[in-house]
């Protein structure tokens, strides 16, 4: 017992050095204390934070591995792993790092709430709340444990407990640009109840911030929007995304070459060849639901159908299936989808294909939560669907397809990640536009190769005017009954972790159809951008 608690405190010592940025000299006495036992867990975790802070996460995985190994009974180094491994992107690992720190002794705010992030970037609100309460029990003072508590609230439909916790966090850090995005986000904006007046001064406060600029100039945009000031709104994005956009290098993402890499993985030849019998020996085979799309299209709105059915679990947003490509590729890129990962992938074997899907469905079935039907809403696996059909032959692929306009605006006007430079289009209506062309091209592309009783399309619009019809429709495409349950959506209490959060637990409604209309003559640029497309049929 000794031992351990020396062994903490030394750990706790070091990180604090770490968060002073004493690298260097952490590094040292890390080797030093290496030297004097190879078996000390704590220079090895200390070596893998110092990694992860240059950013080298593989080598952060790693150590923190070796550091679990070698103290089992310890939660820190259990938790510091998973956390790593959610950054890497292994959600089944990181889920059962977390599963055994959180069978220990946790006494610590930090450690709870690092726990609460594991489960909670693993799609498990359910088991991250009681952690982070326990970490805002324990110390109440930082602002962040209040955010990460009410976040996950939030996905649980629990919005009035959520709405209570962006508050506390406000009240502990009242530039939290996150919780003011998050807590404008929640409810509808009204003239009687609205945050304009804490909101503008705080964007001239942060303006050098580009991620600040973000979340306070989309939640400054959504507040006019609801008060139907549509013009001042995108006024107002557009003044969001300048500084993102004037610091993002044109280049640094080539969407045309990836679209045609992605394109290349089936044409009509190669198809016939790589799609020989599954080796897959397994009854869930045919388990995976792949919904995919732009964002912002009704993904989560068909996942929620899909879930709502006794059979079938929402699984979350899964990067497995990139995850093994990009493995089996043995690309060097330092990004898991690029150009040169799609176009090695031509050269996989049936037998390696064959493998991904095996792996695929042992990792993807533990975060499914056992049942026998799971879906997986990745939006961006669009660019994977020929991939994924020639992995696992039995899998359904649905693609959400929406009008045009309406598509690019819902990209434009959502905040969605800032970690990723795959959603760089977003920061300018002219590059939405032309990434939208861009995904047409390719949907027509799946269409003509892939089989129709493994991919489908479904439009957004069409859910909304005859939700019965398209929702049968969506369940005779998966192999399942029907069930009524599934036209009560709003009423499926499982977890949502995406910007829908609020939305899919209201009845359908079908406001945001034809939303680019209330823009008036503003949104001509992007008319004149999307050519012939702009009023085309969705499918």
């Amino acid at each position: 017992m000794q031992k351990l608690y020396s062994s903490t405190q030394r750990l706790l010592n070091g990180l604090r050095e770490i968060a002073n940025k004493h690298h260097k000299e952490v590094h040292s006495s890390a080797i030093k204390m290496i030297h004097a036992d190879v078996n000390d867990a704590v220079p090895y975790c200390l070596l893998a934070t110092i990694a992860a802070d240059f950013g080298n996460h593989t080598k952060a995985v790693e150590l923190f591995g070796r550091a679990a190994d070698l103290e089992p009974n310890s939660a820190y180094y259990h938790a510091y792993l998973g956390q790593a491994l959610t950054i890497v992107g292994d959600q089944e690992a990181a889920k059962l790092a977390a599963d055994r720190a959180a069978a220990l002794t946790v006494d610590d705010a930090h450690l709870a709430d690092t726990i609460g992030v594991i489960y909670s970037r693993t799609g498990f609100h359910e088991k991250a709340i009681p952690f982070f309460e326990q970490a805002v029990s324990l110390n109440d003072a930082p602002a962040n444990f209040h955010y990460n508590l009410a976040a996950s609230q939030q996905f649980l439909g629990s919005f009035e407990l959520a709405e209570k916790g962006y508050i506390e966090t406000l009240s502990r850090d009242s530039n939290s640009y996150r919780a003011w995005s998050s807590l404008v986000g929640l409810k509808r904006q009204t003239e009687q109840y609205h945050y304009l007046p804490d909101l503008l001064p705080l964007f001239d406060l942060l303006v050098g911030d580009e991620d600040a600029s973000l979340h306070l100039g989309h939640a400054i945009a959504k507040t006019l929007e609801d008060l139907g000031r549509y013009e001042e709104s995108l006024e107002w994005l557009h003044k969001a995304k300048q500084l993102k956009l004037s610091q993002t290098d044109a280049q640094v993402f080539s969407y045309d070459r990836l679209f045609e890499a992605a394109m290349s993985t089936v044409t009509h030849e190669p198809l016939a060849i790589k799609s020989s019998p599954s080796v897959i020996d397994s009854s869930h085979d045919d388990a995976p639901i792949f919904i995919v799309g732009l964002p912002r299209t009704g993904t989560t709105l068909v996942d929620r159908i899909l879930s709502s059915h006794s059979e079938v679990m929402a699984a979350g947003e899964l990067n497995i299936f990139p995850g093994l490509i990009k493995q089996a590729t043995k690309t060097d890129s330092n990004m898991v989808m690029d150009v040169e990962t799609f176009l090695k992938s031509n050269d996989l074997s049936s037998e390696v294909l064959n493998r991904i899907g095996e792996e695929y469905l042992a990792s993807a079935i533990k975060l499914s939560r056992g049942a026998r039907r799971f879906t997986d809403k990745m939006p961006l696996n669009f660019f994977y669907a020929g991939l994924i059909h020639q992995a696992l032959p039995k899998a359904r692929i649905i693609v959400l397809r929406r009008g045009a306009m309406d598509s690019c605006l819902s990209n434009y006007r959502q905040l969605l990640t800032v970690q990723h430079s795959y959603y760089h289009y977003t920061y300018d209506l002219t590059q939405t536009a032309e990434f939208y062309r861009r995904f047409d091209t390719l949907m027509s592309h799946w269409r003509a190769n892939l089989p129709a009783n493994r991919f489908m399309e479904v439009s957004y619009e069409g859910i909304v005017h005859d939700q019965e019809k398209q929702t049968r429709r969506l369940l005779e495409f998966c192999g399942l009954q029907w069930q009524e349950s599934c036209m009560r959506f709003h009423e499926n209490d499982a977890p949502v972790s995406t910007a829908s959060s609020v939305q899919v637990r209201q009845p359908l409604y079908s406001g945001s159809v034809g939303r680019w209309q209330r823009y008036g003559n503003k949104l001509d640029g992007l008319k004149h951008a999307l050519g012939e497309l702009h009023d085309a049929e969705p499918l």
